[in-house]
């Protein structure tokens, strides 16, 4: 099941593992972070683009046991790495990993047909710089296989009306993400910066939109990452309690 240059690493999430690849990328605080974010009950139908190595299904399931939870990943080898983190972890009747890009959900999926769509997308727009568009690396970070405009429009058009979307991203593009939520129905209601210590600028941005909501926007108090003397501060703990408790 663990091919070469893999590796399983221990969630300590109620038993849970994933597979992981050092050489394409490893899961972050970011994708920590957007589960600890996201709010969805045991009922709720969830789906999670841009899915990865399936991290953050992985950690919704386990602050969510019973919810139904979908994840989109465009690039094969990564989506079939998923796929075998959930069948390792014998949640295949929970969570479905598939092949498929983000950017068009058409027609495979139901218009309107989830309560909760997440996402950790790519950050940086391909600029001027070479971007190798075969690179794992490459398209985990940049817009190689989709805009954020794309995304955000897909995500409208799973939502049902009133769901709840919720994606991380970088604070320098925070201004076109609020503008392109707003312009696809997706009302934002709150928003989150991390920092990665105190006096630094922040560095992630965490938003939350409702598909079709009243205005209504809520900043929330910042999050600092580490403490003046580089460890972890309690809401850093406070996160990894709440989901791996």
């Amino acid at each position: 099941m663990v091919k070469s240059h893999e590796r399983v690493d221990d969630l300590q999430l109620k038993g849970l593992q994933i597979i992981q690849n050092p050489d394409w990328f490893c899961f972050g605080i970011d994708a920590v972070l957007l589960a600890d974010f996201a709010e969805a009950n045991k009922r709720a139908k969830i789906m999670d683009l841009c899915t990865g190595n399936g991290i953050v299904p992985l950690l919704l399931y386990g602050k969510n046991k019973g919810a139904r939870i979908h994840g989109l990943e465009i690039q094969p080898e990564i989506a079939e790495m998923a796929q075998r983190s959930v069948r390792m972890n014998k949640l295949d009747e929970v969570i479905s990993i598939r092949i498929g890009d983000a950017s068009r959900v058409k027609p495979e999926e139901k218009a309107h047909s989830y309560d909760v769509v997440t996402m950790n997308p790519p950050y940086k727009p391909i600029g001027g710089g070479i971007v190798n568009p075969t690179d794992h690396k490459a398209i985990a970070r940049h817009e190689v296989t989709a805009g954020l405009e794309t995304l955000i429009e897909s995500a409208a058009y799973l939502l049902n009306s009133q769901g709840r979307f919720y994606m991380v991203h970088r604070p320098q593009r925070l201004v076109e993400i609020v503008t392109m939520m707003k312009k696809h129905g997706i009302e934002p209601k709150r928003i989150r910066l991390i920092y990665p210590k105190a006096g630094k600028r922040p560095n992630i941005v965490l938003i939350k939109g409702i598909l079709g909501g009243k205005p209504d926007l809520v900043m929330d108090p910042p999050f600092f990452v580490y403490d003046e003397n580089g460890e972890y501060t309690p809401e850093v703990h406070r996160v990894y309690e709440d989901i791996w408790k």
